[in-house]
């Protein structure tokens, strides 16, 4: 992989932020798609200078991964640096680790409690079809060729049910979807396709469910590890998926637990 691109969307913190700086250590300059206001630039200021000290570049967007204008301009400037640096590189790495969705119940006594319609369909875009989205282009433009991974956070919640959850649990369970059909069309293209369904984190994003408390209870309760996923678990799976050993697993959920989600 050396000398190749990873393009992380959601690349600031939690799987997104580890998987970088994983993939920055086996080889790989680091393209990151972010969305973070001031107070938190810093932790992003931490992640581009920890790729730095490993020898590999680190490019990152503070945009909308989910806007089509911005993915273009995205996608113009990866293609541009690496026609400058002579072509021989690809975006051999796409990790989708995009966590921005509602989080309201179906049905309330007061109907403006009760999650919109413009809510679920916010959620299924972001955190589904932007993927799909992602995918068409990079391969439209020959970004990604034979031994491209791409990989997508799914979780849980796209089987099961939790208060709240339910617009992010359409959206697992179509992301999910769309791994399977990327995988039947990328296939004769030589590109992997997986669903990484993580345990129970202690990540930002978990912090923002209600409940996440207790979900965090539960998981250390049931998991035979006896603790909690975190997301170095999850960026050296991803690491090892990533090498061309890997290139017959595709199609896949695989969960990185600790062997949590087999648990009742």
């Amino acid at each position: 992989m050396e000398g190749d691109w990873a393009l992380i969307l959601g690349a600031s913190s939690g799987f997104g932020g580890a998987t970088a700086l994983e993939l920055a250590r086996l080889g790989l300059h680091i393209f990151g798609v972010h969305l973070d206001r001031k107070g938190t630039l810093p932790n992003v200021e931490r992640i581009t200078g920890q790729i730095r000290a490993t020898g590999r570049e680190a490019v990152f967007f503070n945009v909308n991964a989910a806007d089509a204008e911005k993915r273009q301009e995205i996608l113009n400037e990866i293609q541009a640096r690496i026609q400058a640096a002579g072509g021989k590189s690809m975006v051999r790495v796409l990790l989708h680790s995009l966590a921005f969705g509602t989080l309201k119940p179906f049905i309330t006594k007061a109907p403006a409690d009760a999650i919109a319609k413009s809510h679920l369909e916010m959620t299924l875009d972001v955190m589904a079809n932007s993927l799909v989205y992602w995918v068409q282009d990079l391969v439209a433009r020959q970004l990604m060729g034979r031994g491209g991974r791409i990989f997508a956070m799914t979780s849980a919640g796209g089987a099961r049910v939790w208060s709240t959850y339910g617009a992010v649990s359409a959206a697992k369970a179509a992301l999910e979807s769309h791994i399977r059909q990327l995988t039947l069309e990328l296939a004769p293209l030589g590109i992997t396709a997986n669903a990484i369904m993580a345990g129970v984190t202690d990540t930002p994003a978990l912090r923002k469910i209600p409940g996440s408390d207790e979900m965090i209870t539960l998981a250390q309760r049931k998991n035979p590890c006896g603790r909690l996923t975190t997301t170095k678990d999850v960026a050296e799976a991803i690491g090892l998926l990533s090498q061309s050993k890997a290139q017959w697993i595709t199609g896949n959920v695989i969960c990185v637990d600790g062997g949590e989600f087999i648990v009742d």
